[in-house]
């Protein structure tokens, strides 16, 4: 081992840049990877894919974030495989070694083998997906406003989210929204463009009998009820079978004419890890240890949505509080191999579960605590704002809602790109 150890961490999500920023005063070389340059906020990408918020807003450059850290190296690249037993990295860019790894490299849209909605469907889990769903979504009225046909304006007009945790329930009120309080000024009759909004639909699709399975019942219920409120259909029992980008087929055999499908359905691990070797559980989540190292091979880490690890005989959720102490924990544990002390077991502490349902409605979990309406969604704005990393972007976006919340008006509804 080098005089000064190289810690690479992948990945420069929640759990990555909390493991890197742990390490700051560590006399080691740490080298964070990561195919962008940038880190994400995406709990706040259904508000791009809404025009609520640009892209900027809710991302920030990563050699920004940790330029102060003397020990810190950063390299934009895509890791490509993981030699074990060399401890080496295969990047886009090269090769690279390593002493210890932390792998935090997120997860991905888990389409559960529908390759026809991963075709003509979108996710959401990319600043490139949310772009093209506001895209998708505006396209949709303007070729509405020029369509004769009835029916096939109807289609244009149907937005089928599927998926009824956070952020399919987010989603939908955000589009329900857009469609009801903001889109409505731009397409009023007149001689050019009519668009009637009464054809526009918003349906969201939950396979199961609940919305928010981790909430309680009573939380559930409310949210179900705010959706209905903000014109959203709410479909219980409904799993998806197949979307051809003209039509929607339910495994019951109901079809539903629309243009638009959106995938918040299911999460996995990142595809990385398939080819790894590395031993996988549910999702493609690796199986680590409590000390979050994998079980044979104690120099590497898995955090966040890569890691599988149980909690009160469920695994760990795949949300950000996870990822950050999880990173924690493993940095920590580095030190204490480097300085042979006895290694720190994870334990969750749960800070609790927010969703938002649209303008003065959401939902909150806090412990014994069950909060909805207009409390909770001021809970909501202010831990969001309070979470987005860098002084401007918290700005931008408290401008934005605000402008939003005064003058129901959303700014960036553009189509760019193709």
């Amino acid at each position: 081992m080098s005089v000064h150890p190289t810690v690479v961490i992948v990945g420069a999500g929640f759990g990555g840049l909390r493991a890197a920023r742990a390490l700051r005063h560590a006399p080691i070389k740490v080298v964070l990877i990561d195919q962008h340059n940038y880190h994400l906020f995406q709990p706040l990408l259904y508000q791009v894919a809404t025009a609520g918020l640009s892209p900027a807003d809710i991302s920030h450059p990563v050699r920004a974030i940790l330029r102060g850290q003397a020990n810190l190296h950063f390299r934009m690249a895509q890791v490509t495989g993981v030699d074990l037993a060399a401890r080496r990295l295969q990047l886009s860019t090269g090769e690279l070694g390593y002493d210890y790894l932390i792998l935090a490299v997120g997860g991905q849209t888990n389409f559960f083998g529908l390759e026809s909605v991963a075709r003509n469907g979108f996710g959401m889990k990319t600043l490139e997906e949310a772009t093209q769903i506001r895209n998708q979504l505006l396209q949709m009225f303007e070729l509405a406003a020029q369509e004769p046909d009835a029916d096939l304006r109807r289609a244009l007009l149907t937005f089928v989210v599927v998926g009824g945790g956070p952020t399919g329930v987010e989603c939908a009120g955000a589009i329900a929204e857009l469609i009801r309080l903001v889109l409505v000024k731009d397409y009023a009759s007149n001689v050019n463009a009519a668009v009637n909004l009464k054809e526009a639909r918003v349906v969201l699709l939950e396979a199961t009998d609940k919305l928010l399975a981790a909430m309680p019942e009573s939380l559930q219920e409310a949210t179900a009820e705010t959706l209905w409120r903000k014109h959203v259909e709410v479909r219980f029992g409904a799993a998806v079978a197949d979307f051809d980008g003209r039509k929607v087929t339910l495994k019951g055999g109901e079809v539903i004419p629309a243009r638009t499908l959106i995938w918040a359905a299911g999460v996995r691990a990142a595809a990385l890890l398939d080819g790894v070797g590395l031993k996988q559980g549910r999702l493609g989540r690796v199986v680590v240890q409590p000390t979050l190292q994998t079980p044979d091979h104690p120099e590497v880490f898995v955090v966040g949505d890569a890691a599988y690890l149980e909690h009160d005989g469920q695994p760990l959720p795949m949300v950000a509080p996870v990822a950050m102490q999880q990173a924690e924990v493993a940095a920590h544990n580095i030190l204490n191999l480097l300085a042979q002390r006895p290694l720190r077991t994870f334990e969750y502490h749960d800070p609790g579960s927010l969703a938002t349902i649209g303008r003065n409605a959401a939902v909150a979990q806090l412990g014994r605590w069950h909060l909805r309406g207009f409390p909770a969604w001021v809970m909501w704005l202010v831990v969001h704002i309070l979470q987005l990393i860098g002084f401007r972007n918290r700005l931008l976006v408290l401008i934005n809602w605000a402008w939003d919340y005064i003058f129901y008006d959303r700014g960036v509804r553009i189509i760019s790109g193709k």
